[in-house]
């Protein structure tokens, strides 16, 4: 199959890109985040009608293989009649209450039985919101202002983590962002991914004025990068050392790769944790808890204040509640061999075929790096081949595979993709590599 350029399409196209022009007159750019416009690869951008199970549907008709899946919230796949179920139930008794309910208590439950390090919890309603919120906490308990974050490691959009960040700021060559303040991250240490030698002499000079280390435990926004071996227990250590806050960022990986944290399977527990994505199953839901006696410091208990109107909002509360049990049945590992199979079969076809290209995954996440060395770090992640993407991108949408918009963005199955998915996308793969 020949490289197709993305004005070369298979697919019907008109209808999407009709709308999209149309989005531009009323929207900034056409779209509410910035990686859905499509900037990083061209063309114009897909616009999704329905989806179920595995597959999405756009206003052409055309019909893909979603390995988007919501940017990683959808476990379950889209539409699971259970959750959709859920989500039918509670709008019927009204839509927010700005007041608690039942079901707030019950998912805190579930999510605290799951991840054992949450003794007590606090529902917002995005990453941004848990990461910012976190990191004002640790703030807060240790009376320190610094803050240690690693490249590539994506936290939100919050001033003071938009450095160096990975996701869509790779995308666009922006280290950081138009509007942060020098005043705003001077107290923003950043350090390289899997570099825990840089780490401890950095700690060692500042650690009086430290007050948390916020690390994705396996990065996903600068593409899929795996933590090397120690790494997680050494910042475990420096931080019980030195009295400083350790905050996983689970917001991709909670209940991704098995029913709880990534902590559960590294076998590490930080101080707080931060959630997303699966457990608002496809509704804006986030959360971030940990110790009792950190969470504490939150008002109205403590003097370290944060709120939101919708927080804990009931259609997003139960659709969580739905979808994390029946999650609480699914077999994590069965998923996971079967993506580990399907990466090592890739890995053996590039190896065989001489592509400059390499591919992390872990559970079940995976990124293509058009690079021919490993990439464990932002700076190897940052050298990857961006046209070649382009075009594998564009090859692979061509035959009914939607992949993420961007190189520095993580592929998600899900327990809705089946075997025949896989074999297609697998197929897919190798005619998109022979076109380049």
């Amino acid at each position: 199959m020949r490289c197709v350029h993305p004005q070369k399409k298979v697919f019907k196209n008109k209808i999407s890109s009709l709308l999209f022009k149309e989005a531009q007159r009323y929207l900034v750019g056409g779209v509410n985040s910035p990686v859905r416009a499509f900037r990083a690869v061209g063309g114009s951008p897909l616009f999704i009608k329905s989806a179920k199970g595995s597959i999405i549907v756009d206003e052409d008709g055309n019909r893909f293989i979603d390995y988007v899946m919501s940017w990683g919230a959808l476990m379950l796949g889209h539409a699971h009649p259970k959750v959709v179920g859920a989500i039918k139930q509670a709008a019927d008794k009204g839509t927010s209450f700005g007041a608690p309910t039942r079901a707030e208590t019950e998912l805190a439950k579930i999510i605290s039985y799951a991840i054992p390090s949450i003794e007590k919890i606090r529902f917002v309603s995005s990453g941004t919101e848990a990461t910012m919120s976190a990191i004002r906490l640790a703030r807060g308990f240790t009376k320190r202002k610094k803050i240690i974050k690693f490249e590539g490691c994506y936290h939100g959009h919050c001033d003071s983590l938009l450095v160096k960040a990975g996701s869509g700021i790779s995308t666009f060559s922006c280290p950081d962002s138009l509007g942060v303040t020098q005043a705003t991250i001077k107290d923003t240490i950043v350090v390289p991914y899997n570099d825990i030698k840089t780490t401890k002499q950095i700690v060692q000079r500042n650690f009086r004025d430290i007050a948390a280390i916020i690390v994705e435990p396996v990065a996903a926004n600068m593409g899929v990068v795996m933590p090397q071996i120690g790494f997680l227990a050494e910042l475990r250590n420096i931080c019980n050392r030195y009295g400083i806050i350790l905050i996983f960022d689970e917001v991709i990986t909670g209940f991704r790769f098995t029913f709880g944290g990534a902590q559960n399977l590294f076998g590490i527990e930080p101080d707080i944790t931060c959630l997303g994505k699966i457990i608002g199953g496809g509704l804006p839901l986030a959360a971030y808890g940990g110790r009792k006696q950190i969470m504490e410091y939150l008002c109205p208990v403590g003097g370290v204040y944060q709120a939101g109107t919708l927080s804990g909002n009931p259609i997003a509360v139960n659709a969580g509640i739905a979808t994390l049990k029946v999650l609480a049945t699914m077999d994590y590992l069965w998923l996971n061999r079967k993506i580990s199979d399907f990466c090592q079969s890739l890995k053996i076809l590039i190896r065989s075929s001489k592509i400059n290209c390499t591919v992390n995954h872990a559970g079940s996440i995976f990124t293509l790096f058009f690079t021919e060395k490993p990439v464990t770090n932002y700076a190897q992640a940052k050298h990857t081949d961006i046209q070649k993407f382009k075009k594998f991108f564009w090859a692979m949408l061509n035959s009914g595979i939607y992949c993420a918009p961007s190189q520095f963005e993580a592929n998600f199955f899900s327990f809705a993709h089946t075997d025949k998915d896989r074999e297609k996308t697998f197929q897919a793969i190798i005619k998109a590599l022979k076109s380049l």
